[in-house]
């Protein structure tokens, strides 16, 4: 086979994965989206705090130890050797339960009813104060996070598909990384949970009422508070799983919540109501941006990767602004 497919298909492969990564953070805003309306801009936070809050388990580190060790003149920064990853996982998805609690008591349930606008400036209020908090809590250097997922480019993959290459043609086989594999199994696995969830039990029909009509949803009965801690703790557990993956990928720092940013041109794409819709989006994206990246980049300076998602969400705004699987909205006057 000549090396140039082999090129392709590889930046091709890369791209699916890349997008794979996009829509795990992507369907933490869809999920809010569909049961209450609300544009959650806190999401890419959540996925930092969460990866925060598990490597402070991981590695043993003293919650505000900072703010400890300025108010009373300590030096404690650990309370010991650290959790296994295991257990750290679950404690964390218990912090983020608790969070959702915290965040639809003191929050949402004095905006029922309100503007879209109003919850959306209060999820960038919550964004930056996670943000301050998590950086309160357990400070702002780099951490490295490891669970245990494999990572690092396969040597059997490189191998066997060395093999598939022209006689006589220099070609070293094709880089994957596992971490990415990982990724794409267990966002398979999460969209399939999802989506079960969400059009086969009673809990999931209840989140497209609320989402349809706070007022109408709970005239029949259905308890708006529970609804949005419930919806809230599962776009937590997303959010944690997210911030596992770009983390052990490229450590546990601030900049983590910026993923937020790469997660818009896949919910334009796919549609703000669809949970199939955020991974379609997210492999557009992924595989769209690094081919950009490979064959249109040299002729236009490189770092097309950076803006091209962008530029495709614009565009499609244009001719489908509900996404390929959004609902469309009619209103009449």
């Amino acid at each position: 086979m000549n090396p140039a497919i082999l090129n392709f298909i590889e930046i091709f492969m890369n791209g699916l994965m890349a997008g794979i990564m996009y829509s795990l953070v992507a369907l933490g805003f869809v999920l809010i989206f569909k049961a209450s309306g609300i544009f959650n801009f806190a999401q890419g936070v959540m996925a930092l705090f969460a990866a925060l809050t598990l490597v402070g388990f991981m590695t043993g580190q003293v919650p505000f130890a900072h703010l400890i060790n300025a108010i009373f003149g300590t030096e404690v920064h650990t309370w010991g050797a650290g959790m296994p990853a295991l257990l750290a996982i679950l404690l964390t998805m218990v912090v983020m339960i608790a969070l959702a609690w915290l965040i639809e008591r003191y929050v949402l349930k004095h905006l029922v009813n309100q503007e879209p606008i109003i919850l959306f400036m209060a999820t960038i209020g919550l964004a930056y104060f996670l943000e301050g908090f998590g950086d309160l809590m357990w400070g702002s250097d780099v951490k490295t996070l490891d669970v245990g997922l494999p990572s690092g480019g396969s040597f059997w993959w490189e191998d066997v598909t060395r093999e598939w290459a022209a006689a006589g043609s220099q070609y070293y086989g094709m880089y994957i990384d596992l971490l990415d594999v990982s990724a794409t199994i267990i966002a398979i696995v999460l969209v399939t949970a999802l989506t079960l969830f969400s059009q086969y039990t009673a809990t999931g029909r209840a989140l497209r009422a609320v989402a349809d009509d706070h007022q109408a949803a709970m005239s029949v009965g259905i308890s708006l508070r529970r609804i949005w801690v419930i919806v809230w703790s599962i776009s937590g557990f997303v959010a944690l799983v997210a911030g596992i993956m770009w983390g052990s990928k490229s450590g546990v720092q601030f900049s983590l919540s910026l993923i937020a940013l790469k997660a818009l041109p896949v919910l334009i794409l796919g549609g703000f109501t669809s949970i199939p819709g955020a991974i379609i989006g997210g492999l557009i994206i992924g595989v769209g941006e690094k081919l950009a990246e490979a064959y249109v980049g040299p002729l236009v300076g490189g770092a097309i990767e950076n803006w091209f998602a962008y530029v495709v969400a614009l565009a499609f705004l244009l001719v489908r602004p509900q996404g390929l699987f959004g609902d469309k909205i009619i209103e009449r006057i």
